[in-house]
């Protein structure tokens, strides 16, 4: 019996011994290094010596061209990052595990081999695998550029060279000695008229704080604004100036768009957001700042510019609309001197439409006047006709809008040699462009509503003539309009053909103006009360030189504000009158 017992123990033991050895087999997997070791001195009886000196990855064109478009899918017209998590991991952070094929088609390799490598780089390395250990700092700075840099700005800062392989206009260049003034001014509110300005090297001043109470730098005296509402300070590594909101309790817009920390009432901060020279930064409700930004080597534009847009949403009473306007100007042009261009395009369906055009427009013509001959043929002749109707041609075939479309106004203004200015207009659509001269108006625009009178003339003359008391298509009240893809592969009434004005020799000495304006503002004003309002305020402000456009661009907007109209209103109101030589957004 004893014996019994005796084998019964052992043979446990034994069993115990067993299935643990079997675990810590299992643990260590000990014939991984056999295999390793055989695949490896199998294969390398087919690669030489030389291919070894090879990079692992690929840098012949084509696949630099195929990551440059992986990357670029990734981001689309607004800039809006769709993460990829492997791309934007840090290595600072974490180690990367990468496999890596080699091609199947290289001559060492049998058909259907592969030899898979494991690399994993130490954390403490700045590499990135397959970019064949090029740019280490990469992804940092996409990461950057996707938290602080505007989003119409960020699918432009991720293209890439093909030959250089380098990411081109991502980084600012480094220039040691550039200034930067920053200029505010309260356009509406409790402290409309108050001013401040700062240099970005006057360090001792910065952060530009914003506020209720002292010792912000700009007080307003404004119920909805806290007491620290806001700030504003310079990004030495991006040579920017940057918003941000201090964790208000009433929010912060910039350009109607709001960049407070989502979670309201959390009094936590917001990101950083860039500042351009003509944006509008809005604290509470009504109180609304201008920024004029300028540099040493800025160039001045010839003439007084205002611009001023409010979505409308905040009416007593009114709904809420989104903002579907864009305004913009480029004065030069990219590359070419006494040219710029200035232009309103109002979306409907959205407001995607709208930022593609106010892009896409501007570059086309530059395009077309950076060949010399039909630049000098616009000077000769004074007329850019064929400039304007290619331009609208060439902003059509590119935009991809099949379900948004959108008004677009541009008035190109150029001088001579002689400092003669001249300006012709061309739109689609009703945002409507007014010069006046010595007194006279001159309208620049036509209105391409259904049910006016020259666009139903069109349509008839194409053979499918409207219905009576018909004053829409497809459900749109326009008929001319850039996007809006779909509805015009539907109907063939819908046009982007542009109605294009004569030219207009500017006389400086006339008191020469140029206002243009979506149809929220001429919805509620007439021409003949906007002629009025701006002799009115040039009247109260005599001997104002260097925002004189500003004003009067706002003036515009509370008529169009106080008269309750039910659109979004934006407004460029360029001064000629000679006085009026400094540039300044509002």
């Amino acid at each position: 019996m004893a014996m019994l017992q005796s084998i019964v123990v052992f043979t446990f033991l034994l069993l115990m011994l067993i299935l643990i050895i079997i675990l810590i087999l299992f643990a260590f997997k000990p014939w991984r290094f056999f295999s390793f070791s055989f695949s490896f001195s199998s294969r390398s009886r087919t690669i030489k010596v030389d291919d070894l000196e090879r990079p692992l990855v690929s840098n012949d064109v084509d696949l630099a061209q195929d990551q440059s478009n992986d990357l670029t899918r990734n981001y689309d017209l607004e800039g809006a990052c769709h993460q990829n998590e492997a791309l934007l991991r840090s290595p600072r952070t974490q180690g990367l595990v990468h496999k890596q094929r080699l091609p199947s088609a290289s001559p060492h390799l049998a058909q259907g081999d592969s030899v898979l490598l494991d690399v994993i780089t130490d954390p403490s390395e700045d590499i990135l695998v397959g970019q064949t250990l090029k740019h280490p700092l990469f992804t940092e700075h996409i990461v950057e550029a996707q938290k602080f840099s505007r989003p119409e700005n960020q699918s432009q800062n991720l293209k890439f060279g093909v030959e250089n392989d380098k990411p081109q206009d991502f980084v600012p260049k480094a220039i040691s000695d550039q200034r930067s003034c920053l200029s505010l001014e309260v356009v509406s509110g409790p402290s409309c008229g108050l001013h401040c300005s700062v240099q970005s090297t006057s360090t001792a001043r910065l952060p530009l704080t914003l506020g209720r109470v002292s010792p912000s730098d700009l007080v307003l005296k404004d119920s909805e604004v806290s007491g620290k509402h806001a700030m504003i300070n310079w990004n030495s590594n991006r040579l920017k100036w940057e918003l941000t909101d201090m964790g208000s309790l009433n929010g912060t817009l910039l350009n109607s768009r709001p960049i407070n920390h989502p979670e309201s009432g959390s009094r936590r901060w917001g990101h950083p957001m860039e500042l351009a020279s003509g944006d509008t930064i809005t604290l509470g409700t009504t109180s609304n700042i201008s920024v004029h930004i300028s540099s040493q080597n800025e160039c001045l534009v010839p003439f007084g510019v205002g611009i001023a847009s409010d979505p409308m949403s905040l009416r007593r009473g009114g709904k809420k609309l989104p903002m579907e306007d864009v305004c913009y100007y480029q004065w030069p042009l990219p590359g070419i001197d006494k040219f710029g261009v200035f232009g309103i395009c109002d979306g409907h369906g959205g407001i995607e439409a709208a930022k593609s055009a106010s892009k896409i427009l501007p570059e086309m013509v530059a395009n077309i006047l950076s060949d010399s001959v039909k630049r000098e043929g616009v000077l000769s002749q004074r007329d850019a006709s064929d400039v304007l109707r290619d331009a609208f041609s060439q902003t059509e075939a590119c935009m991809n809008n099949y379900y948004e479309g959108c008004t677009a106004t541009v008035l190109l203004v150029w001088a001579d040699a002689d400092e003669n200015f001249f300006a012709q207009c061309a739109n689609v659509g009703d945002s409507a462009c007014l010069m006046n001269m010595g007194g006279k108006q001159i309208k620049m625009t036509e209105d391409h509503k259904v049910t006016s009178y020259s666009e139903r003339l069109r349509i008839e003359g194409i053979g499918e003539p409207l219905k009576d008391g018909e004053t829409r298509i497809c459900g749109l009240n326009l008929a001319r309009m850039l996007g809006d893809k779909f509805v015009k592969q539907e109907d063939s009434r819908f046009s982007s053909e542009p109605y294009i004005s004569q030219v207009v020799h500017i006389n400086q000495t006339s008191g020469a103006f140029a206002l243009l304006a979506s149809d929220g503002f001429w919805d509620v004003v007439s021409i003949k009360k906007a002629i009025q309002l701006v002799a009115q305020t040039r009247e109260r402000y005599p001997t104002e030189k260097e925002n004189l456009a500003g004003k009067i661009a706002n003036v515009l907007l509370n008529e169009a504000r106080t008269l309750r109209t039910k659109d979004n209103t934006s407004i460029i109101f360029l001064d000629f009158d000679s006085r009026s030589r400094i540039s300044f957004k509002s």
